[in-house]
Protein backbone atom coordinates (compact mmCIF):
# COMPACT_ATOMS: atom_id res chain seq x y z
CA UNK A 1 0.00 0.00 0.00
CA UNK A 2 1.49 3.32 -0.84
CA UNK A 3 0.45 7.13 0.88
CA UNK A 4 -1.17 9.63 -1.64
CA UNK A 5 -1.77 13.38 -0.90
CA UNK A 6 -3.92 14.82 -3.73
CA UNK A 7 -5.27 18.43 -3.23
CA UNK A 8 -6.95 19.85 0.29
CA UNK A 9 -10.10 17.31 -0.90
CA UNK A 10 -8.54 14.70 1.18
CA UNK A 11 -6.58 16.75 4.07
CA UNK A 12 -9.46 15.15 6.57
CA UNK A 13 -8.52 11.48 5.80
CA UNK A 14 -6.02 9.66 7.90
CA UNK A 15 -3.37 8.55 5.34
CA UNK A 16 -1.44 5.32 6.44
CA UNK A 17 0.66 3.11 5.09
CA UNK A 18 2.67 -0.01 5.50
CA UNK A 19 1.72 -3.88 6.12
CA UNK A 20 0.08 -5.64 9.31
CA UNK A 21 3.50 -8.06 10.09
CA UNK A 22 3.70 -11.30 12.67
CA UNK A 23 1.71 -13.57 10.09
CA UNK A 24 3.23 -15.69 7.19
CA UNK A 25 -0.06 -14.01 5.13
CA UNK A 26 0.67 -10.48 5.81
CA UNK A 27 -1.42 -9.05 2.50
CA UNK A 28 -4.65 -11.25 4.32
CA UNK A 29 -4.15 -9.37 7.49
CA UNK A 30 -3.88 -6.54 6.11
CA UNK A 31 -6.89 -6.56 4.23
CA UNK A 32 -9.00 -7.68 7.05
CA UNK A 33 -8.15 -4.65 9.07
CA UNK A 34 -8.29 -2.27 6.53
CA UNK A 35 -11.83 -3.62 5.33
CA UNK A 36 -12.65 -3.23 9.38
CA UNK A 37 -11.29 0.31 9.60
CA UNK A 38 -14.01 1.14 6.69
CA UNK A 39 -11.87 0.05 3.32
CA UNK A 40 -14.47 -0.96 0.76
CA UNK A 41 -12.52 -3.20 -2.60
CA UNK A 42 -13.45 -2.77 -5.79
CA UNK A 43 -13.53 -5.35 -8.79
CA UNK A 44 -11.26 -4.21 -11.94
CA UNK A 45 -10.42 -6.54 -14.13
CA UNK A 46 -8.77 -4.67 -17.28
CA UNK A 47 -7.83 -6.12 -20.33
CA UNK A 48 -4.54 -5.04 -20.10
CA UNK A 49 -3.53 -7.04 -17.19
CA UNK A 50 -1.47 -4.73 -14.88
CA UNK A 51 0.15 -7.12 -12.54
CA UNK A 52 2.00 -10.28 -14.06
CA UNK A 53 3.99 -12.45 -12.28
CA UNK A 54 5.03 -16.62 -11.83
CA UNK A 55 3.81 -18.55 -10.21
CA UNK A 56 5.02 -22.14 -9.33
CA UNK A 57 5.69 -24.69 -11.84
CA UNK A 58 6.61 -27.72 -9.94
CA UNK A 59 4.47 -29.85 -7.22
CA UNK A 60 6.98 -29.26 -4.73
CA UNK A 61 7.01 -25.47 -5.20
CA UNK A 62 2.93 -25.74 -4.64
CA UNK A 63 3.12 -27.59 -1.72
CA UNK A 64 5.36 -25.35 0.10
CA UNK A 65 3.89 -22.30 -0.99
CA UNK A 66 0.40 -23.51 -0.33
CA UNK A 67 1.78 -24.68 3.12
CA UNK A 68 2.57 -21.08 3.84
CA UNK A 69 -0.63 -19.77 2.85
CA UNK A 70 -2.59 -22.06 4.94
CA UNK A 71 -0.77 -21.83 7.63
CA UNK A 72 -0.86 -18.27 8.11
CA UNK A 73 -4.47 -18.09 7.26
CA UNK A 74 -5.11 -20.12 9.81
CA UNK A 75 -2.97 -18.82 12.60
CA UNK A 76 -5.42 -15.37 11.61
CA UNK A 77 -8.48 -17.85 12.90
CA UNK A 78 -6.81 -19.02 16.05
CA UNK A 79 -5.56 -15.12 16.50
CA UNK A 80 -7.85 -12.12 17.91
CA UNK A 81 -8.25 -11.35 14.28
CA UNK A 82 -10.78 -14.18 13.47
CA UNK A 83 -12.82 -12.49 10.84
CA UNK A 84 -15.64 -13.99 12.51
CA UNK A 85 -15.56 -12.38 15.47
CA UNK A 86 -12.44 -9.43 14.87
CA UNK A 87 -15.38 -8.29 11.69
CA UNK A 88 -18.29 -8.22 14.10
CA UNK A 89 -20.27 -5.08 13.48
CA UNK A 90 -17.86 -4.16 10.68
CA UNK A 91 -18.37 -6.25 7.63
CA UNK A 92 -21.48 -7.95 6.48
CA UNK A 93 -21.69 -12.04 7.35
CA UNK A 94 -21.15 -13.32 3.76
CA UNK A 95 -17.69 -11.08 3.99
CA UNK A 96 -16.13 -12.60 6.56
CA UNK A 97 -17.24 -15.69 5.98
CA UNK A 98 -15.58 -15.38 2.88
CA UNK A 99 -12.21 -14.73 4.48
CA UNK A 100 -13.02 -17.81 7.16
CA UNK A 101 -13.34 -20.30 3.68
CA UNK A 102 -9.14 -19.69 3.36
CA UNK A 103 -8.91 -19.24 6.98
CA UNK A 104 -9.73 -23.08 7.46
CA UNK A 105 -8.20 -24.54 4.36
CA UNK A 106 -5.52 -26.28 6.71
CA UNK A 107 -8.55 -27.69 8.74
CA UNK A 108 -10.03 -29.49 5.80
CA UNK A 109 -7.01 -31.68 5.88
CA UNK A 110 -8.64 -33.47 8.62
CA UNK A 111 -12.22 -34.55 7.21
CA UNK A 112 -10.16 -35.09 4.08
CA UNK A 113 -7.86 -37.59 5.43
CA UNK A 114 -10.66 -39.50 7.10
CA UNK A 115 -12.58 -39.61 3.65
CA UNK A 116 -9.30 -40.97 1.49
CA UNK A 117 -8.43 -43.93 4.64
CA UNK A 118 -11.26 -44.58 6.68
CA UNK A 119 -13.82 -45.74 3.68
CA UNK A 120 -10.67 -48.08 2.09
CA UNK A 121 -9.78 -49.53 5.48
CA UNK A 122 -13.84 -50.35 6.18
CA UNK A 123 -13.94 -51.41 2.36
CA UNK A 124 -11.30 -53.79 3.01
CA UNK A 125 -13.41 -55.49 5.78
CA UNK A 126 -16.76 -55.64 3.47
CA UNK A 127 -18.73 -52.59 6.10
CA UNK A 128 -20.33 -50.34 4.46
CA UNK A 129 -20.27 -46.26 5.62
CA UNK A 130 -22.68 -44.91 3.44
CA UNK A 131 -25.84 -45.94 1.80
CA UNK A 132 -26.78 -48.09 -0.84
CA UNK A 133 -27.40 -47.19 -3.78
CA UNK A 134 -31.16 -47.83 -3.61
CA UNK A 135 -32.02 -45.89 -0.50
CA UNK A 136 -33.42 -42.30 -0.48
CA UNK A 137 -30.14 -41.60 1.52
CA UNK A 138 -28.03 -42.00 -0.83
CA UNK A 139 -29.93 -39.03 -2.77
CA UNK A 140 -27.44 -36.62 -0.98
CA UNK A 141 -24.48 -37.89 -1.61
CA UNK A 142 -24.94 -38.43 -4.96
CA UNK A 143 -26.43 -35.28 -5.39
CA UNK A 144 -23.22 -33.18 -3.21
CA UNK A 145 -21.08 -34.94 -4.95
CA UNK A 146 -22.59 -34.33 -8.97
CA UNK A 147 -23.79 -30.42 -8.54
CA UNK A 148 -20.02 -29.56 -7.30
CA UNK A 149 -18.24 -31.13 -9.82
CA UNK A 150 -20.58 -29.93 -12.14
CA UNK A 151 -20.06 -26.20 -11.26
CA UNK A 152 -16.41 -26.34 -10.74
CA UNK A 153 -15.66 -28.37 -13.48
CA UNK A 154 -18.24 -25.19 -15.93
CA UNK A 155 -16.36 -22.56 -13.80
CA UNK A 156 -13.33 -23.80 -14.90
CA UNK A 157 -13.98 -23.73 -18.72
CA UNK A 158 -15.41 -20.72 -18.38
CA UNK A 159 -12.40 -19.20 -17.40
CA UNK A 160 -10.75 -20.55 -20.38
CA UNK A 161 -9.05 -23.49 -18.67
CA UNK A 162 -9.22 -27.24 -20.55
CA UNK A 163 -11.03 -30.54 -19.23
CA UNK A 164 -7.29 -31.58 -18.57
CA UNK A 165 -6.72 -28.72 -16.58
CA UNK A 166 -10.10 -29.24 -14.58
CA UNK A 167 -8.92 -32.47 -13.62
CA UNK A 168 -5.40 -31.48 -12.61
CA UNK A 169 -7.21 -28.61 -10.37
CA UNK A 170 -8.81 -31.89 -8.77
CA UNK A 171 -5.95 -33.57 -8.18
CA UNK A 172 -3.88 -30.93 -6.60
CA UNK A 173 -6.84 -30.78 -4.10
CA UNK A 174 -6.17 -33.61 -2.78
CA UNK A 175 -2.29 -33.26 -2.44
CA UNK A 176 -2.69 -30.19 -0.73
CA UNK A 177 -5.24 -31.20 1.67
CA UNK A 178 -3.10 -34.42 2.43
CA UNK A 179 0.07 -32.77 2.39
CA UNK A 180 0.60 -29.05 2.84
CA UNK A 181 -2.74 -28.45 4.76
CA UNK A 182 -2.17 -31.01 6.89
CA UNK A 183 1.48 -29.89 8.44
CA UNK A 184 0.27 -26.39 8.35
CA UNK A 185 -2.44 -28.11 10.99
CA UNK A 186 0.25 -29.22 12.82
CA UNK A 187 2.24 -26.61 12.83
CA UNK A 188 -0.61 -23.93 14.02
CA UNK A 189 -0.88 -26.93 16.95
CA UNK A 190 2.51 -26.72 18.16
CA UNK A 191 2.88 -23.34 18.07
CA UNK A 192 -0.10 -22.91 20.53
CA UNK A 193 1.38 -24.97 22.86
CA UNK A 194 4.64 -22.85 22.45
CA UNK A 195 6.61 -26.30 20.80
CA UNK A 196 7.64 -24.45 17.44
CA UNK A 197 7.44 -21.15 15.28
CA UNK A 198 6.16 -19.69 12.42
CA UNK A 199 8.36 -20.14 9.70
CA UNK A 200 8.21 -18.07 6.29
CA UNK A 201 9.33 -20.72 3.60
CA UNK A 202 10.46 -18.94 0.47
CA UNK A 203 8.68 -20.46 -3.00
CA UNK A 204 11.11 -20.52 -5.62
CA UNK A 205 9.15 -19.94 -9.10
CA UNK A 206 11.62 -20.66 -11.44
CA UNK A 207 11.37 -24.11 -14.06
CA UNK A 208 14.18 -26.32 -12.96
CA UNK A 209 15.51 -27.33 -16.70
CA UNK A 210 13.64 -27.45 -19.96
CA UNK A 211 12.22 -30.65 -19.52
CA UNK A 212 10.05 -29.53 -16.56
CA UNK A 213 8.86 -26.25 -18.71
CA UNK A 214 7.35 -28.36 -21.51
CA UNK A 215 5.42 -30.59 -18.81
CA UNK A 216 4.07 -27.66 -17.25
CA UNK A 217 2.73 -26.45 -20.97
CA UNK A 218 1.51 -29.56 -21.65
CA UNK A 219 -0.34 -29.56 -18.37
CA UNK A 220 1.90 -32.58 -17.10
CA UNK A 221 2.77 -32.80 -13.52
CA UNK A 222 6.08 -31.88 -12.63
CA UNK A 223 7.41 -32.95 -8.85
CA UNK A 224 10.41 -31.35 -9.10
CA UNK A 225 12.13 -33.34 -5.95
CA UNK A 226 15.68 -32.87 -5.24
CA UNK A 227 17.67 -34.85 -3.20
CA UNK A 228 17.66 -32.62 0.01
CA UNK A 229 14.11 -32.61 -0.22
CA UNK A 230 13.01 -35.96 -1.49
CA UNK A 231 11.62 -36.96 1.97
CA UNK A 232 9.29 -34.52 2.19
CA UNK A 233 5.78 -35.36 2.77
CA UNK A 234 4.84 -35.59 -0.53
CA UNK A 235 6.13 -38.72 -1.81
CA UNK A 236 5.79 -40.56 1.25
CA UNK A 237 2.56 -39.44 2.36
CA UNK A 238 1.01 -39.71 -0.83
CA UNK A 239 2.30 -43.00 -1.87
CA UNK A 240 0.97 -44.67 1.26
CA UNK A 241 -2.44 -43.64 0.69
CA UNK A 242 -2.18 -44.18 -2.91
CA UNK A 243 -1.11 -48.16 -2.02
CA UNK A 244 -4.20 -48.35 0.25
CA UNK A 245 -6.37 -46.79 -1.96
CA UNK A 246 -5.44 -49.28 -4.59
CA UNK A 247 -5.41 -52.13 -2.47
CA UNK A 248 -9.12 -51.51 -1.41
CA UNK A 249 -10.44 -50.97 -4.82
CA UNK A 250 -9.32 -54.25 -5.89
CA UNK A 251 -10.38 -56.28 -2.56
CA UNK A 252 -13.45 -54.30 -2.21
CA UNK A 253 -14.57 -54.97 -5.91
CA UNK A 254 -13.74 -58.69 -5.46
CA UNK A 255 -16.11 -59.16 -2.52
CA UNK A 256 -18.56 -57.01 -4.16
CA UNK A 257 -19.08 -59.49 -7.09
CA UNK A 258 -18.46 -62.84 -4.90
CA UNK A 259 -21.19 -61.26 -2.27
CA UNK A 260 -23.54 -59.37 -5.17
CA UNK A 261 -23.21 -56.52 -2.62
CA UNK A 262 -22.46 -54.05 -4.71
CA UNK A 263 -25.00 -51.58 -3.77
CA UNK A 264 -24.35 -51.19 -0.57
CA UNK A 265 -20.22 -50.68 -1.07
CA UNK A 266 -21.07 -48.43 -4.45
CA UNK A 267 -19.71 -45.21 -2.50
CA UNK A 268 -17.27 -46.92 -1.31
CA UNK A 269 -15.56 -47.86 -4.56
CA UNK A 270 -16.10 -45.15 -6.48
CA UNK A 271 -14.34 -42.58 -3.64
CA UNK A 272 -11.20 -45.51 -3.99
CA UNK A 273 -11.03 -45.48 -7.82
CA UNK A 274 -10.99 -41.91 -7.87
CA UNK A 275 -8.54 -41.46 -5.41
CA UNK A 276 -6.43 -44.25 -7.72
CA UNK A 277 -7.49 -42.38 -10.83
CA UNK A 278 -6.40 -38.95 -9.42
CA UNK A 279 -3.21 -40.41 -8.37
CA UNK A 280 -2.12 -41.76 -11.82
CA UNK A 281 1.17 -39.27 -12.37
CA UNK A 282 2.31 -40.62 -9.05
CA UNK A 283 1.99 -44.04 -10.55
CA UNK A 284 3.90 -42.85 -13.62
CA UNK A 285 6.19 -41.07 -11.64
CA UNK A 286 6.98 -43.82 -9.14
CA UNK A 287 7.03 -46.54 -11.96
CA UNK A 288 7.67 -45.23 -15.59
CA UNK A 289 9.18 -41.86 -15.44
CA UNK A 290 12.57 -40.78 -14.72
CA UNK A 291 12.96 -37.71 -12.86
CA UNK A 292 16.58 -35.56 -12.60
CA UNK A 293 17.08 -34.50 -8.95
CA UNK A 294 20.12 -32.29 -7.55
CA UNK A 295 22.66 -34.14 -5.02
CA UNK A 296 22.15 -37.78 -5.59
Amino acid sequence: MFRFHIGSLFDHLKWQMGLKYGCAVEDVITGLIIHCRGWRSVYFNPERKGFLGASPTTLLQTLVQHKRWSEGNLQIVLSKYCPLFYGHGKLKLGHRMGYCIYGLWAANSIPTLFYLTIPSLFLLKGVSLFPEASSPWFVPFAYVAAAKNAYSLVESLVSVDTLVGWWNIQRMWMLKRTTSYLFATIDNMLELVGASKAAFAITAKVAENDDSAKRYEREVMEFGTTASAGEMFVIIGTTALINLAMACLVVGLQRAVANQSLGGLLIQNVVCGLVVALNLPIYEAMFLRKLRTRGG
